[in-house]
């Protein structure tokens, strides 16, 4: 049996460099790990920041009720000791979690939150099945020295487990005798996307095509073989996206070189990097892996998350057909703002009659249904001040300014148009304030108080002792 100490310290790094490269990849992320060193271990519990509380009965039910996880397919004796088996994963909402066995570690189960905007659930699963691996192999070394060096690689995983993730899906559509090299796929996206050209960023779509199916492809215009350009020549591709800059085509790349502009559909699970100016998006095939931006990947798609507007919508007392459409409409708005790159102001008004707010008032009000209307209001948007926008969906004014009693909750590394916006809503309950920074960020405020507001995560302390059973973690509940 392996020392208490070492142990705990192997838990204690791997997991610190788990969360802290996954709060980088997605947004604040924590991470828990439950695990039973031995077939007849009682489980234990490793969640230091409480991501699993709430979560009691479920875990209850399938490790201490049920002894299914015990008979996860594979003996140990027959795994090899560098590999690991994984598990089905458990039926726990809200959260993305990987199970596996090894010889060192009879079972573990490692989980991360499901945060609402990711692209896809699939490089943060092979970050876990990293992580479980790490720790077998820690516990099966014995070794102190490798423990700092195993956080410091988890938190630096994001393109290897893009990478891992693209492999293991290509190989299952396409077999495992691809020619496709993605680790230097993916190094070109990044250095194209850095690379400015004549001070603008990279714009278009750059496909990778597996080699024995680059003949496939139907081409607009293609290279003569031996004139072909480098993918490695990063400067040169950029000019050559100037090509397809805002058009439905792609340049056609082998993974060496770039063949020529082709047109959809593409052969295969071919990888295409989508250029948006200072962002962009892997794909694979049409389904979205990763964005990428600062010189990094990441895995939001850049979209406003709107789950707390959904939820303020509910307890309105709007019908299911008025909820949904102001909802459309505001999403629109927002996605719009965003992508513009331009602040905003929305004031969502439920009473009836409709609060008078000082602004450019219409004289008949417009209907945000009727798809021109709301490419207008889009437009207003930019306008400085706030929309006003009532519960049946019409724009009654712009420009609109907003104002009030101080209030307690003012932040002034916000700025004014999200303070105005606390103040407002504090003296107003029937309504609701969306305001969208022109750097991305987006707050819903509501009776002065902006219900998006994240809570600060309980600290970390700079070692852990021995995780607790898992039977006494709940009885702690």
């Amino acid at each position: 049996m392996l020392d208490d100490a070492y142990r705990n310290l192997c838990i204690y790094h791997i997991h610190d460099g788990l969360r802290d490269g996954l709060s980088h990849f997605s947004q604040s992320s924590r991470a828990a790990l439950i695990y039973a060193e031995t077939p007849h271990s009682a489980p234990r519990i490793h969640d230091p920041q409480n991501l699993l509380r709430g979560h009691e009965p479920m875990l209850e039910k399938v490790f201490l009720k049920d002894a299914t996880w015990r008979q996860c397919p594979g003996k140990v004796a027959s795994i090899p000791p560098f590999e690991q088996i994984l598990c089905d994963p458990l039926p726990v909402s809200g959260l993305i979690n990987v199970g596996a066995r090894s010889r060192a570690i009879f079972h573990q189960t490692w989980f991360t939150e499901h945060h609402p905007d990711l692209c896809s659930t699939g490089p943060t699963e092979r970050w876990l099945e990293h992580a479980s691996w790490m720790l077998s192999q820690a516990f099966a070394s014995d070794n102190v020295l490798h423990l700092d060096l195993a956080g410091a690689v988890l938190q630096g995983w994001a393109t290897h487990a893009v990478r891992n993730f693209i492999v293991d899906q290509r190989a299952e559509a396409m077999g495992m005798d691809t020619k496709l090299r993605i680790y230097p796929t993916l190094d070109a996206i990044l250095s194209i996307s850095k690379t400015l050209e004549e001070g603008a960023w990279a714009r278009g779509r750059l496909c990778f095509v597996e080699p024995g199916d680059i003949d496939s492809v139907t081409y607009l215009a293609k290279f003569t073989r031996d004139e072909r350009p480098v993918l490695q020549n990063h400067k040169h591709v950029r000019k050559l996206l100037l090509s397809v800059e805002d058009s439905p085509y792609a340049l056609v790349s082998d993974g060496a070189s770039i063949v020529g502009i082709g047109m959809p559909p593409y052969p295969g699970a071919c990888v295409l990097a989508e250029f948006r100016g200072n962002y962009g998006f892997v794909r694979l095939g049409e389904e979205k892996v990763c964005s990428f931006f600062d010189g990094a990947f990441h895995s939001t798609t850049r979209r406003a998350n709107l789950v707390q507007l959904e939820e303020l919508l509910l307890e309105s007392r709007l019908d299911a057909t008025q909820r949904h459409a102001l909802f459309t409409i505001v999403s629109d708005i927002v996605h719009s703002t965003q992508e513009r790159k331009h602040g905003c102001t929305l004031v969502l008004d439920f009473s009836c009659p409709h609060i008078p707010i000082a602004g450019q008032h219409l004289e008949n009000p417009i209907s945000l249904h009727n798809p021109h209307m709301l490419h207008v209001a889009k437009a207003l948007a930019k306008v400085d001040g706030a929309l006003h926008i009532c519960a049946d969906g019409t724009l009654h004014g712009f420009g609109c300014l907003l104002d009030g009693e101080r209030v307690v909750a003012e932040d002034r590394s916000r700025g004014a148009r999200y303070n105005s916006a606390l103040r407002f809503t504090a003296g107003h309950d029937d309504l609701v304030v969306i305001v969208v920074s022109s750097d991305r960020p987006m707050s819903i405020i509501q009776g002065g108080v902006e219900v998006t507001a994240a809570c600060p995560l309980p600290p970390l302390a700079g070692s852990c002792g021995t995780p607790p059973h898992l039977e006494d973690w709940i009885a702690d509940a």
